[in-house]
């Protein structure tokens, strides 16, 4: 009985197992590139949220965005999981924002090995980037988006990526980058006003994030954190002096960073804590609200 039975194979099983390999050909297909293929979409990876509209403005619908550094997390320290990295074999370009940032410097020579024929663009290129002598950072502040002017640039950086990986459409890339940089210039008065308006001369923030918006409208950045670390006890004495000497009743935080420290000067001072994010997606709006914060915490 044995030995007839050894060679038998049921019908069932050999119909079964096609299903599973036909169910397990159709799950991989979909986590390959022909996603790109059947959309017929320029796929473009991003490191940070802003540089994800600036994509979507210029390349409209024929783009789709990889968006390596999600709301909420930190690009000085973030890590992607696997799955996200394995997305950027299908990548046609990857936007860097070029200026330093730790997640790139990390990341971004793997990510140009995984896929040799993916267009990098550095959408730093063109902007007088602010050395900072730290060696984490390259020497150079890497913020650089958060000036609308920067922003201009970062867009045009971006726009002449798209029309060389896609020569067909470069008409209607212009176009759409013309007229979101013709609302960045607009953002750039309106900011620009509201700040003389105001008499703000210095800000007090948690993260040193604002260097070249601080350089673009005459402000005076004073961070707590330094060189990525928490401040010491005589630092906070210092910092909650300074403020006192210099009637800062604001304190700036982010987010994405702890408030700990901005929240201890601001008991001592008896202000407050305004929260502003560098990283928001929505960068016209987000840039309005933190001018309005800026301008808002200016001695009566």
């Amino acid at each position: 009985m044995g030995s007839q039975g050894k060679g038998i194979v049921n019908p069932l099983s050999l119909v079964a197992a096609a299903l599973v390999i036909l169910m397990l050909a159709a799950t991989t297909a979909g986590c390959t590139g022909t996603d790109r293929q059947d959309d017929g979409k320029i796929v473009v990876a991003v490191t940070i949220p802003p540089e994800q509209e600036f994509v979507e403005r210029v390349g409209g619908d024929h783009v789709r965005v990889i968006l390596l550094v999600p709301p909420g997390a930190d690009p000085h320290t973030y890590e992607p999981p696997p799955g996200v990295i394995a997305d950027l074999a299908d990548a046609d370009i990857y936007a860097v924002v070029g200026s330093g940032i730790e997640f790139e410097l990390a990341w971004k020579d793997k990510i140009a090995a995984m896929n040799p024929g993916m267009l990098i663009v550095d959408c730093s290129r063109g902007i007088d980037l602010i050395s900072t002598g730290e060696e984490d950072h390259s020497g150079t502040d890497p913020h650089i988006w958060l000036s609308p002017g920067n922003a201009k640039v970062m867009v045009e950086n971006i726009c002449q990526g798209l029309i060389e990986v896609d020569p067909a459409n470069a008409d209607e890339y212009r176009r759409n980058a013309d007229t979101y940089q013709g609302e960045l210039d607009a953002l750039d008065r309106e900011i620009a006003g509201a700040l003389a308006e105001s008499g703000v001369e210095k800000i007090m923030v948690y993260h040193p994030s604002w260097a070249y918006f601080a350089r673009d409208y005459g402000l005076e950045e004073i961070p707590i954190e330094n060189e990525g670390k928490e401040p010491s006890p005589r630092g906070i004495e210092h910092l909650i002096k300074q403020a006192k000497e210099e009637h800062i009743t604001v304190i700036f935080a982010s987010p994405e960073y702890s408030t700990r420290s901005a929240e201890v000067i601001a008991d001592e001072i008896g202000g407050t804590v305004v929260l502003v994010s560098p990283l928001a997606k929505d960068y016209l709006a987000n840039m309005r609200h933190v001018a309005a914060a800026f301008a808002g915490s200016g001695s009566p």
